[in-house]
């Protein structure tokens, strides 16, 4: 038995005004059943992220073990692109300004631009943007390994020769638990959704 949630009920669930609201866990989940002492018993096995291993603008690889653990804020991007990156890194900055300092806290920008973003031009790009936390990490892989992850995080990324820059991908900003579970998805462009995830990561930092 599968239960599987539309974009629709996620962004339903996640817009909920209650500062400290009860964050829902996003995705496709399988249930277990067993036996015990004559009873039937359901466990429930949570949606997580797929396994990753991309190397960072620090030309260090980064993977599932370095967000274990953590909350993780994670948005797909791409350094030339012409349209919403600009506003997302500037509000990813935001928050990793409000959680300066922060180990429980890991932030992953995974670039879909695998020929032109090398590691110097993630560092650049991270430097232009004066990035401050050491736990904001620009990632690049192949092509093909980036836009099939980012189906893991429930999102689009493709290439269009008709969009801007020849490749379309979601704004989104996606919200980890320590479990690497989808918790949340915010609009990166919006101030007011930015605002929102400062305020569930906040909530999950304290259940750590």
């Amino acid at each position: 038995m599968r239960t599987i949630l539309s974009i629709s009920l996620i962004i339903i669930l996640t817009s909920c005004d209650s500062e400290k609201s009860v964050l829902p866990i996003l995705g496709q989940h399988d249930y277990e059943t067993r036996t015990e002492a004559g009873k039937t018993i359901s466990d429930t096995i949570h949606y997580t992220v797929p396994d990753f291993s991309f190397l960072g603008h620090r030309s260090v690889e980064i993977n599932n073990n370095t967000i274990a653990g953590k909350v993780t804020i994670v948005d797909f991007f791409f350094t030339t692109c012409p349209t919403i990156c600009p506003v997302m890194s500037r509000n990813m900055k935001k928050i990793s300004q409000e959680f300066l300092g922060k180990k429980n806290l890991a932030m992953l920008s995974f670039s879909i631009d695998a020929i032109h973003d090398s590691i110097p031009v993630l560092n650049k790009y991270a430097s232009k943007l004066n990035v401050e936390n050491e736990n904001w990490h620009f990632l690049v892989c192949e092509k093909k390994k980036t836009f099939e992850l980012a189906k893991g995080f429930m999102i689009s990324a493709a290439e269009d020769k008709n969009a801007p820059g020849g490749l379309i991908h979601s704004g989104a900003f996606i919200l980890l638990d320590g479990q690497q579970r989808i918790r949340a998805y915010y609009d990166g462009t919006k101030e007011e959704d930015v605002d929102k995830a400062i305020a569930d990561i906040k909530t999950l930092l304290d259940e750590i």
